[in-house]
């Protein structure tokens, strides 16, 4: 039944990065759309998401790897 909760838990991820991959996606659109510099869409809640889910890890990776 832990396999169960293992998947589950990669499901949850998952969507999670889907939900917040679309939100991202829609701002540079928006940008784009408003013939603004590309750097503006990481200035939004989630550019700045997106930059520390990559920033995070190899933060972590580096330190304590």
């Amino acid at each position: 039944m832990e396999w169960l909760l293992e998947i589950v838990k990669m499901g949850a991820a998952l969507g999670s990065a889907m939900l917040l991959g679309h939100w991202f996606l829609a701002e540079m659109k928006r940008v784009k759309a408003q013939q603004q510099p590309a750097y503006k869409a990481y200035m939004t809640i989630p550019g700045v998401l997106v930059i520390l889910a990559v920033l995070i890890p190899a933060v972590l990776w580096l330190f304590w790897g």
